[in-house]
Formats: structure tokens, sequence, C-alpha cells
């Protein structure tokens, strides 16, 4: 039997790591019939990003889930940064599992059963109504400080911004509208629909059917090694956002587009990589 430290090992090894949501309509910003003009490149780079889809991972990339840090210590205590990771991992650990065994369940179920084991694992009996009180602060992680501006210049620059998530539709719409960016997202896009985790090709197969963009045209920026290895093997492009330093990229045959270390960065990439 793998302990917890093999069994990760044994996932980085493999390379392992929302739902369009019904309000959302997925609409093309191409203006049709409208002649491109033949001598102005800048025209035809600013024509081009319309029709460009940047998705977008959320937790890690765009919302912060160490910012359960400061909740945890009336349960934890000293321990609470160390539940904290501890819980991250085992969540995300959880959706690999389910993906690979096929025994799907919602992220929310994934994230209530890595508390449980957390509160096991570290010797904190959390009753019932504790454990509410911890998912539903889940709920309202806060985003990092570069998104908001990121998501601006690259708006005003005519991407078509999205989200992509293993969280549900109805967790993530609720985490974004309280961190002031659900404007500026034309879709979550959710691994729930589908009933799988990524980095599943079957996700990334999911986000472009979506967007209704051929797979040259969609970016993926997350943080997470896994998801851009994943995104990157489909045959999208990719960004890894390097929030750690420490962190170093898996040595696969699959390399990112771009490496940034902050998303205010990536409007700058972008467009270098369009010049190229």
């Amino acid at each position: 039997m793998l302990d917890r430290r093999a069994f990760l090992s044994f996932c980085s090894a493999l390379g392992i790591g929302f739902t369009a949501p019904s309000r959302v309509v997925l609409a093309s910003t191409e203006k049709v019939g409208t002649p491109m003009p033949q001598n102005s490149s800048s025209t035809q780079t600013a024509k081009g990003r319309t029709s460009r889809v940047i998705a977008f991972d959320i937790y890690g990339t765009v919302i912060d889930p160490q910012g359960m840090s400061e909740h945890l210590k009336k349960a934890f205590g000293e321990q609470a940064r160390e539940a904290t990771r501890l819980w991250r991992e085992k969540q995300v650990e959880f959706s690999f599992r389910r993906a690979l065994m096929r025994k799907y369940v919602n992220f929310d179920v994934c994230t209530a059963q890595a508390l449980d084991y957390v509160s096991a694992r570290l010797g904190v009996n959390l009753g019932d109504d504790d454990k509410r009180a911890l998912l539903s602060l889940y709920l309202r992680l806060p985003a990092f400080s570069d998104v908001k501006t990121a998501f601006e210049s690259l708006k005003h620059d005519g991407y078509m911004l999205v989200a992509l998530t293993n969280g549900t539709e109805k967790s993530v719409r609720i985490l974004l509208e309280q961190a002031g960016l659900i404007q500026y997202l034309e879709a979550i896009i959710s691994t729930d629909t589908i009933q799988t985790f990524k980095p599943n090709p079957a996700v990334y197969e999911h986000l472009v059917r979506s967007v209704k963009r051929p797979k040259d045209n969609v970016w993926l920026v997350s943080s997470n090694a896994w998801d851009v290895i994943g995104a990157k093997a489909y045959g999208l492009k990719t960004a890894w956002l390097r929030r750690d330093p420490a962190s170093i990229f898996d040595p696969w045959e699959f390399s990112p587009d771009l490496m940034i270390d902050s998303l205010e960065k990536l409007r700058d990439g972008l467009h270098q990589q369009e010049m190229t």
C-alpha cells in the first residue's frame, strides 16, 4: 500500500497533479463580414486577439487556498498552516484518484472528505457545525492580488477570458463573485459537466468544444504544473504561473509556452508570442 508521499510521487510520475454556467452564453467576438485592413499589422494583431481564448485555472491560480490558514487557527492552533497545506494536497489527490478510478464525486465532496482526513490526521475533532463553517469559508477564499489588474488589461486587449476549473460551477461562481472578478469572465467551464477532473484530456476537449475555437487559439493559464502538462499534451497553448519561486516544472517532454511569476506579466508574454 502506498503512503501519502509515495502516492504523490506516483501521481507526479504520471503527470497527474468548469461547465459553462446556464446563465452564461458563449459567443464569438468576431465581427462577421468586416473587412480586414491589408496594411496594418497592429490592427490585424488586435483583430486576432478577439478570436483567442484564455482559460484560467481557479484554485491556486486565481484564488488562493492558503487564505484558509487564518480561519483554521481557531480549531488547529499552531497546526493551522500544516492543516491548510494538507487540506489542499488531499483535495487534489482525491480528485486524481477518483478520475483514475472513474468513481466520480464533485469537487465539493472531495473538499469535504479532505477536511475529514486533515481532522483525523492532525488529531483535531471537528463537529458538524465546525465543518460546515469551514466549508462555507472555503467559498470565500481571497483572490491573488495580481488577478484583477491582469484581467482588466487582457479584456481591454480583446481576449476572451473563461474559467476552467475542477470546482463546481455553483461554488466557483460564489468565489468569483465575492472576489469581484466574475464580470471579467465569459464563462465558468467546470469539469463537473463531464464528471471527471483535470488533467484528463476530456477536460481540455470540453474547453475547446465549449468556446468553439481551434486548439491553437486557446491558452490555458495555471499555477499547477500537472494542469499545464495536461493541456499541452492535448495541444493547447499554455502558460505556467510560478507563484512559488521554489517550484520546479516537472521535467517531462511537455513544456509551457510561457513561464511567468505574476499574472501581470501575462499580457506582455502573450504579445511577445504573437510577434514570433
